[in-house]
């Protein structure tokens, strides 16, 4: 036998049932392989809470009285965020329409500001999407604080607390699950979003009140 012959015979493919694949082992292995890679319950949970918050989002920008708060929100003479009259003549659904719209368009700490501003005039639902947001970043202290303002201690209390809370959870569940009902915000509404956000002046990064173009592009939105 010659030295190529040794070669071909070293390298032939094995045929007996015992060299034969074993898809069962393999299958287990693939098996053992997903649960070393499913993601610890914490990084589970800031996962789902900004899911839910962009839902929640998507379904207050898609309100039918979403442009109209915007519009008292854009109309407001006061200008300056820190003055108490600011904060006496806020409307606070556009504080909270115009906070989710940030929030969807990449301005998250603008977002909790004006969400700030809205939990604290006593709307729940502004304060649950702080909840979800601090949830989001895996700021559980900050996250249970707002969710305890949901529960307890905010100025609504026409719904019971947690009747409240089960409505929301049940929306946030109905849009994701028929997100044809809660677009998210267009292209041009993301420019208007970033022309305010570019005359943020100084060490300021809040984005301040909406004008009368976003409010218009709001309109537009909701005409679609």
């Amino acid at each position: 036998m010659t030295a190529i012959d040794d070669l071909l015979a070293d390298a032939r493919i094995p045929t007996s049932p015992a060299d034969s694949f074993d898809v069962g082992a393999a299958l287990r292995r693939l098996a053992a392989d997903s649960v070393k890679t499913t993601p610890a319950p914490d990084i589970l949970k800031t996962r789902q809470a900004a899911q839910r918050l962009s839902v929640v989002c998507r379904w207050i920008l898609n309100r039918p009285d979403a442009a109209d708060h915007v519009d008292r929100l854009a109309e407001d003479p006061t200008t300056d965020t820190t003055s108490a009259s600011f904060e006496d003549h806020l409307d606070v659904d556009g504080a909270l329409v115009f906070a989710c719209l940030l929030y969807l368009t990449g301005h998250r700490e603008s977002a909790q500001f004006w969400w700030q501003l809205a939990a604290g005039a006593g709307l729940r639902t502004a304060a649950y999407c702080l909840h979800l947001h601090h949830l989001a970043l895996g700021e559980r202290r900050e996250a249970q604080h707002w969710l305890h303002q949901v529960t307890d201690n905010l100025l609504d209390s026409e719904v019971p607390d947690q009747a409240f809370l089960d409505c929301l959870e049940a929306i946030a569940l109905y849009v994701r699950n028929h997100g044809y009902m809660a677009d998210p915000p267009t292209g041009g509404l993301e420019m208007e979003v970033d022309r305010l956000a570019d005359h943020a002046s100084g060490a300021c990064i809040i984005v301040h009140r909406p004008d009368r173009r976003l409010a218009d592009r709001l309109h537009d939105f909701a005409r679609r």
